[in-house]
């Protein structure tokens, strides 16, 4: 009997189709660990290779440019984990895994460790930003610290010289992997920056693996960095790459040529703005010619409208006009002058002495009689007033009295007696008559009689 005949007949196309969408379908992105080996890049940049072990293998593709991002250079029988998806390559019918990831294999113990390390370095603050310094616009002297060999050096010189010759770059040769690396790179950076020769170190090197470039995770180096006294720039690796001698630097490039561009000034532009400031230093100048040229032409102008011979001429008449109006002011002075000497020896001439001195003389005589006529008068004045005194007090003087035939009766000491108590009997008493004194004693007195 012949066989049944197909529900439905496929095209091995079609078969291979059905086949790579049940596998990618099916199965997410696997992580491989194997050997690698087979190892193909063609023209194009894609990466073809097989993972294998003791028992198996497995065909990968890494299509450009993830291939062109891998930090390790692939090679025969180097073990890696590798990441990608299942899927099938319809031209031959086989399975293979699209690769987008791929690192060598012990790199995430490695990654771990930097990251434990930079964490606690970063809470240090040996990465703070406050402790980075700028780098000095003109470098004078560029030390390179690097392997003499590598590519990063030709890199990192070549860019120096084109950009900015003026600067002298030396290189400092250390190894940049292996054992024992890191130590040398301390060592020759604390001698360049102990040395004091240098404006700016660099730390320079290729790309590479995790592995390759431990030397620069190393954190006595990463201390290092960070006590030099010397601005460092840091370059190690490509773009992608990160050390922790890039977060201690002073400056961290991408690149060793990146470095180079951000160290040396560019000669390019130096030259653009020296030209700049030339072209405005010459138009200063020119300015300031012209603006000297225009207070010339101005100062030459006055000049010549103030020509010596005639500011001379106006000097020489100003000079005569002075000189004669000097002479008119003295002889005006002298007329003034000899008018007050007239009027002078008039005034003396009319106050001589001699005459001043008989008109004087004529004054005292007739001023010399009248104090005596007013003395006269005065004396006769005072004669008629003593005169009516006298009559006055001879009209109340007891002389009068006494002149009629009356006697003043007067004890020894003066005293006037006046009664009869006055007068003590033998007593002697005066008796003041008008021609004279007669003494008197008292025998006896009697009051309250008249006299016989």
């Amino acid at each position: 009997m012949p066989p049944a005949a197909p529900d439905e007949v496929l095209s091995p196309s079609q078969l291979n189709t059905l086949a790579r969408n049940l596998l990618e379908d099916t199965f997410p992105l696997v992580w491989v660990e194997g050997e690698l080996g087979n190892l193909s890049r063609p023209s194009s940049g894609h990466l073809y290779l097989t993972l294998k072990d003791a028992r198996a293998q497995v065909r990968c593709a890494m299509f450009k440019p993830k291939s062109s991002w891998l930090k390790f250079v692939p090679r025969e029988g180097l073990r890696v984990l590798a990441r990608g998806r299942l899927t099938l390559y319809e031209a031959r019918g086989d399975y293979q895994l699209v690769l987008d990831h791929m690192e060598e294999a012990g790199e995430g113990a490695l990654r771990r460790a930097f990251e434990e390390l930079k964490a606690r370095l970063q809470a240090e603050g040996l990465f703070d930003a406050e402790r980075k310094r700028p780098l000095p616009r003109y470098p004078a002297r560029v030390g390179v610290i690097t392997s003499p060999s590598g590519a990063a050096v030709r890199d990192v010189l070549s860019v120096l010289a084109r950009r900015f010759p003026l600067i002298q770059a030396e290189v400092l040769p250390v190894p940049v992997q292996g054992e024992g690396a890191a130590a040398q790179i301390v060592q020759m950076l604390q001698r360049a920056a102990a040395s004091g020769r240098y404006d700016v170190l660099v730390l320079a090197r290729g790309g590479g693996s995790l592995e390759d470039l431990w030397a620069f995770n190393d954190e006595r180096l990463a201390r290092a960095i960070a006590a030099c006294e010397v601005p460092v720039v840091s370059a190690i690796g490509h773009e992608t790459d990160f050390s922790l001698s890039d977060f201690a630097a002073d400056l961290r490039a991408p690149t060793p040529s990146v470095a180079a561009e951000l160290i040396a000034p560019d000669r390019d532009e130096l030259l653009r703005r020296l030209r700049q400031l030339d072209a405005r230093l010459r138009n200063l100048q020119l300015q300031r010619l012209r603006q000297a040229m225009q207070r010339a032409d101005r100062a030459a102008l006055r000049l010549h409208a103030l020509r010596p011979q005639a500011r001379l001429q106006a000097l020489r008449l100003r000079q005569a006009e002075a000189l004669r109006r000097l002479a008119a002011a003295w002889q005006r002075r002298l007329e003034r002058e000899r008018a007050q000497l007239r009027h002078a020896d008039a005034v003396l001439r009319a106050n001589q002495p001699q005459r001043r001195i008989a008109a004087l003389r004529e004054r005292l005589g007739a001023l010399a009689q009248r104090p005596r006529a007013a003395v006269m008068r005065r004396l006769a004045h005072q004669t008629l007033h003593l005169r009516g005194l006298a009559r006055s007090l001879e009209a109340v003087s007891p002389l009068a009295t006494v002149a009629r035939g009356y006697a003043i009766l007067q004890r020894e000491d003066g005293h006037v007696v006046r009664s009869v108590l006055d007068a003590a009997p033998g007593e002697r008493l005066s008796a003041r008559v008008q021609d004279g004194r007669l003494r008197l004693k008292v025998e006896d007195g009697e009051a309250g009689g008249d006299a016989p």
